[in-house]
């Protein structure tokens, strides 16, 4: 039984009964009722259980009345009913001033029917209740279930549930600030007390009782929702009730609802980064602001990948471009699993991903150019974000050159023409250094190297050089090499020993190979 003593004086008979003392305790909840027949009740009384009694134990002595109503005050007791007619006609004037003082509920039961006629009234009423709240939250859990098998969109969700439950709510998420509230309170008054314990518990203050429930996802803490229900005392069943709501709401909140907590935390970090970026703030400031957004930057050595849209491209396709190269870097399957932090910044996207599980450091490049295939793959080069990789860093205060390094990565490679979706500085590492070099010095130091070749035939010195400068991009890989020219291992492995022979190098030696390198980087360069 669940009624407040207030409810209790509307059910027949009871209702045919007044209450004679202690008005403002009416709020006070009926769990049981009793019947008053030992001197020592007290003793046994329970919380919120109200009891009827003759008076006969208490006729004779008003202070046994007195010190009555004060045990059972502080047992909890929901009030006394007292029958009069047989031993008392009136109730003294000093219980009643004393149940005024304790606001403890006093009944002058109706003399015609039973202690046993007003229980049954009670029970029956406290019976048909029960049963109406559990046809009640039969009809929530269906509609919950048929919510959770096609929910709505999330401009629309949290309400949703609000008409479903029937109750005033407030969602909090994991950060402290407000997502959703129906409550007539402020963000100041909900948020009292805050940060919370994760446990589900009913928690009272001045502004009134409610039932906080954590909201998790894969054991992770997003947030926490708050139900405020109008009724003085619920059945369990009906927080059952909240519990599953507050599945459904975690379940939604984890796809849905998690992308905007996402993108606010990006919001906060692509600010200190910006500051970070422009020199208007310290590494150690950067981390600590990241540590405050629950956000640990640092672990271990790194490798850091800027996004960037051609600026031609219109800012709706730039901002679809972003995120879906976000969705792609956080959920593909070759991707997902890898430990990396995002910030939105005003380049595009910036990410620093841990190298420390990264077997070498073109691992990062070739695992981006795979798994981001199917997005970047089929779009025209001209209008696809690209994705340029700095060197592995081991310090934080490496952050600012591993940006640098990604934007002379992409400035390079527009510089030279290259259209691979992802380029590593490594790959445009010699073009950046040589950058300055007048393009005449270039072209007398390409000369001097490949004379001997360049004074033959064209066609026969245009597929040598071909052969070479493919020989050279795939670092001496003779089997890369023929596969990327089509043509047999062995033909590669002519073609490099002529060209050898006419040129006098070694391809075994490093100063060979890096003087080789740097002329097809010139080329490049002069060609642009």
């Amino acid at each position: 039984m669940h009624l407040t003593v207030e409810q209790a004086l509307s059910i027949f008979p009871l209702s045919k009964g007044r209450l004679i003392a202690g008005k403002t305790g009416t709020s006070r909840i009926v769990k049981s009722v009793n019947v008053m027949d030992a001197p020592d009740i007290t003793d046994w009384i329970k919380d919120g259980e109200m009891l009827f009694t003759t008076a006969y134990l208490i006729k004779d002595d008003i202070d046994e009345g007195i010190q009555l109503l004060r045990k059972l005050d502080q047992r909890g007791s929901a009030g006394l009913g007292i029958k009069l007619g047989r031993f008392w006609s009136d109730v003294p004037e000093s219980i009643l001033d004393e149940a005024d003082r304790l606001e403890f509920p006093l009944i002058e039961l109706p003399y015609q029917f039973t202690f046993s006629d007003q229980m049954k009234g009670l029970f029956y009423a406290e019976l048909q209740r029960n049963t109406k709240v559990l046809h009640s939250v039969l009809e929530k859990q269906k509609k919950l279930m048929q919510f959770a098998l096609k929910p709505d969109h999330l401009s629309n969700f949290f309400h949703a549930i609000l008409g479903i439950i029937g109750y005033p709510m407030a969602v909090v998420a994991s950060r402290g600030h407000l997502v959703f509230n129906s409550t007539s309170m402020s963000e100041a008054q909900l948020l009292q007390g805050w940060p919370w314990k994760d446990r589900s518990q009913w928690v009272y203050s001045e502004n009134g009782r409610h039932f906080r429930i954590p909201l998790t996802d894969k054991e992770e803490g997003i947030g926490y929702v708050l139900f405020y229900p109008t009724e003085p005392q619920l059945m369990k069943v009906e927080e059952g009730l909240f519990h599953q709501a507050a599945e459904i709401i975690s379940y939604q909140m984890s796809f849905v609802y998690k992308e905007f907590v996402d993108q606010s935390v990006q919001n906060d970090l692509g600010y200190l980064l910006s500051r970070y970026l422009k020199g208007n703030g310290t590494i150690e400031a950067l981390t600590e602001g990241a540590e405050r957004l629950g956000i640990k930057l640092f672990e271990g050595s790194y490798q850091c990948v800027l996004a960037a849209v051609p600026p031609e491209i219109p800012e709706s396709d730039r901002s679809k471009w972003l995120r879906d190269l976000r969705e792609e870097l956080k959920f593909h399957p070759e991707l997902k699993n890898k430990q990396v932090i995002h910030f939105r910044i005003g380049e595009g996207e910036f990410s620093i991903f841990s190298a420390d599980s990264f077997s070498g450091n073109g691992t990062l490049p070739a695992l981006l150019a795979k798994g981001l295939q199917g997005l970047l793959g089929a779009a025209d080069a001209t209008r696809r974000p690209r994705l340029s990789v700095s060197g592995r860093k081991c310090k934080p205060e490496s952050l600012l050159k591993a940006f640098q390094e990604c934007q002379d990565t992409q400035q390079i490679a527009e510089r030279l023409g290259i259209r691979d979706p992802v380029i590593q500085f490594e790959t445009v590492e010699l073009a950046y250094l040589f950058q300055h070099v007048p393009d005449r010095k270039m072209q007398l130091y390409c000369d001097e190297v490949l004379q001997a070749l360049l004074v033959k035939d064209p066609e026969y010195a245009r597929e040598m050089l071909h052969t070479l400068e493919v020989f050279i991009d795939n670092d001496g890989q003779m089997n890369e090499t023929a596969k990327q020219l089509y043509i047999h291992r062995n033909t590669a492995a002519y073609r490099l020993e002529k060209i050898g022979e006419l040129l006098g190098v070694d391809y075994k030696s490093i100063s060979d190979l890096l003087r080789l390198k740097l002329v097809f980087v010139f080329r490049q360069m002069l060609n642009s």
